[in-house]
């Protein structure tokens, strides 16, 4: 059986950088700076199918984290909202019992 010239008989290495984004390289060759081994070897077929599996969500990890913590802002109320919130209701509930103690005094005043 010929090898055919084409084919690639390339052992390749899955790496992976801080932003958990995924690269293959020969696996002969040193990592780049900020690159580290994601744990697979192999063809580059296979090393490829292994990144789609894996590398599932491909923002980087710090618009991932942005993202999260504005979708938890979005959900939940800040703080000081909260607070405005109370003083908002602590008020009407003062402006109804003002009010409420108003009609007393008209009915007590009227004949």
């Amino acid at each position: 059986m010929a090898l055919d010239n084409n084919e690639d008989l390339t052992v390749y290495r899955v790496v992976v950088n801080h932003e958990e984004q995924y690269s293959i390289l020969p696996d002969y060759k040193e990592n780049p700076l900020g690159w580290g081994d994601a744990g697979k070897t192999g063809s580059k077929e296979e090393c490829l199918i292994y990144i789609k599996e894996t590398w599932t969500d491909v923002r980087p990890l710090d618009l991932r984290k942005i993202m999260e913590m504005a979708e938890h802002e979005h959900d939940e109320p800040k703080h000081d909202e909260q607070e405005h919130d109370e003083q908002d209701m602590d008020e009407q509930d003062m402006d109804e019992q003002d009010l409420d103690e108003q009609d007393l005094d008209e009915h007590d005043h009227n004949p």
